[in-house]
C-alpha cells in the first residue's frame, strides 16, 4: 500500500465503525465496518476484517469478508481466506483457489462496456481454470 502523510489509514481489529469513510489515501480494515468506503487509493480487507456497505477504490486485495457493493476500477485480488457476497463490478479479478465468491459481477472491458460474467459460484467453478484467475477481455 502507498503510505501518504508517512501512513495509511487502519482498522484495527477488535474496532468496530458504524458510518461512511471517505479518504483519498489507501486504507486497510482489519475490525469491522458497517458502512461506506470511498477511496482513490487501495482497500485491503485483512484476514479478520469485516465491510458491510458499498466500496469504491482503483484496487482492493480481500482476505476477509465483504457484503455489499464493491466497484473496482482496476484490480480486485480475492486471497484463498477471502468470502464476497453481494454485487461486484471490476475491470481485472485475480481469485486464488479457496475463495467464496458469492456475487454477481460485472466486467468493464478496455472500452469500459460492462461485460457480465457469472457468480455464485465457488472460486474454482468460476475461474474456469486450476490457477484461479480471470481476466477481462
Amino acid at each position: 500500500m502507498s503510505e501518504i502523510g508517512g501512513q495509511p489509514n487502519r482498522i484495527e481489529k477488535n474496532t468496530r465503525i458504524k458510518g461512511d469513510i471517505v479518504s483519498e489515501a489507501d486504507f486497510r480494515i482489519d475490525g469491522k465496518l458497517d458502512g461506506n468506503v470511498k477511496t482513490s487509493g487501495k482497500v485491503v480487507i485483512g484476514k479478520g476484517g469485516y465491510i458491510h456497505g458499498k466500496v469504491e477504490c482503483v484496487n482492493a486485495d480481500i482476505e476477509g469478508s465483504f457484503n455489499g457493493e464493491l466497484l473496482v476500477s482496476d484490480l480486485l485480488s480475492l486471497k484463498s481466506s477471502a468470502v464476497i457476497e453481494g454485487t461486484v463490478q471490476v475491470t481485472k479479478l485475480a481469485v486464488e483457489p479457496g475463495a467464496t465468491f458469492n456475487a454477481s459481477c460485472s466486467m468493464k472491458g478496455k472500452g469500459g462496456t460492462s461485460q457480465p460474467s457469472a457468480g455464485g459460484m465457488k472460486t474454482e467453478a468460476a475461474a474456469g481454470n486450476p490457477a484461479g484467475r480471470v481476466k477481462a477481455s
